[in-house]
């Protein structure tokens, strides 16, 4: 784990709400000149704390207006190794996010659709027909509120 100051803590405050800020914009607003700005950034980066940038799209905007939560419970462990189920799962255009969990489910996978009936459609004819799938549980993400992460 890397030592963070209270700087580097406002940097990273700061970028997750903007991570298009220049240096000079960040320095500004935390009373730092451009290059020392742009050195903590880098130093960030360099280390791994800030591992990239992302775009933040608005699904609804691109037609896709249901989020599914599924819990998968593998059926046949052992016979179908986990990286197969991974790369088979992370194929699916609308399989968002793969996530290998502990607890009653394998694995939680983040699941968008047009509606309803499209993501029947997916659930069908592209997960339920993967190797070694066993139960499926469906949450349908009703809203979601956005917090980031643990900067403390």
């Amino acid at each position: 784990m890397i030592e963070l100051d209270e700087t580097d803590r406002l940097i990273l405050r700061e970028l997750v709400e903007d991570a298009t800020q220049s240096a000079s914009a960040l320095g500004r607003k935390l009373g730092l000149s451009q290059p020392a700005t742009w050195r903590r950034v880098r130093r960030l980066y360099d280390t791994g704390v800030i591992k990239g940038q992302r775009l933040d799209l608005d699904r609804e905007r691109l037609g896709f207006g249901v989020s599914v939560f599924l819990g998968v419970k593998l059926a046949t462990k052992g016979r179908v190794s986990l990286e197969d189920f991974e790369r088979a799962v992370s194929a699916i255009p609308e399989v968002q996010s793969v996530e290998h969990i502990l607890g009653v489910f394998d694995y939680r996978l983040r699941v968008v659709a047009r509606d309803i009936s499209d993501f029947e459609r997916v659930l069908r004819r592209r997960i339920m027909t993967l190797p070694g799938v066993g139960d499926v549980e469906a949450n349908v993400l009703l809203s979601e509120e956005r917090r980031p992460g643990p900067i403390g």
